[in-house]
């Protein structure tokens, strides 16, 4: 199973989308071992002082694909949660000065909770909205209409270099205002269309 990323996904206006579409994508991987499935996590301070969060929607792929067409690419979608993808920023920094990869800033235990998933027949995926709020205050929001690359685009991106397979998990990208900073104690609620899906403690 591979988890894949998209950074820089989101807009603030709808009208800076087409500005930004052909801009570089930068798709990254966290193992398998990252995945937290609806459970407490515990943070990882042997390794950061500096944890940031961003809320993401998760896309399943339910079939093989590469190559795969714009006008295909959403039936590749199975299945739909609500994550978290952290990054010890204190790592990236040191990767990104030394010009080392990100594995160790993206892909520690925990750095990747998330919801059970929902069929994607539930949703119409251009019109999700999804939110993140921490101790109770809303931190994160926004709708897939704001997404620079959607769904189809990242996934058509993806299966030109690597092949797609059942199972394979992509966070689709957080909204463009609202990360920060986490911290032991803190409780985190994500939601989807005004259903939690995700609530869990830092401990």
């Amino acid at each position: 199973m591979k988890i894949l990323g998209i950074g820089s996904n989101y807009v603030t206006e709808l009208k800076d989308i087409e500005e930004k579409k052909n801009a570089k994508k930068f798709i990254f991987s966290k193992p398998e071992s990252s995945l937290a499935v609806n459970c407490d996590v515990e943070y990882p301070s042997s390794i950061t002082n500096e944890l940031i969060y961003e809320v993401e929607l998760v896309v399943k792929i339910g079939k093989e694909g590469k190559n795969i067409a714009k006008e295909d690419a959403n039936s590749f979608i199975s299945e739909i949660a609500v994550g978290i993808d952290y990054t010890a920023t204190d790592i990236l920094k040191d990767a990104r000065e030394t010009k080392h990869p990100w594995d160790f800033a993206k892909g520690f235990d925990g750095a990747a909770p998330i919801s059970s998933f929902k069929p994607v027949a539930d949703y119409n995926l251009a019109d999700i909205d999804f939110d993140l709020k921490i101790n109770g205050k809303e931190k994160q929001k926004s709708n897939t209409a704001y997404m620079i690359n959607d769904f189809a685009d990242i996934i058509v991106f993806i299966s030109k270099y690597m092949t797609l397979q059942p199972g394979d998990l992509i966070f689709t990208g957080t909204p463009a205002l609202g990360k920060g900073e986490i911290f032991k104690g803190d409780q985190l609620q994500c939601s989807v269309n005004g259903e939690l899906l995700l609530d869990f403690k830092m401990i």
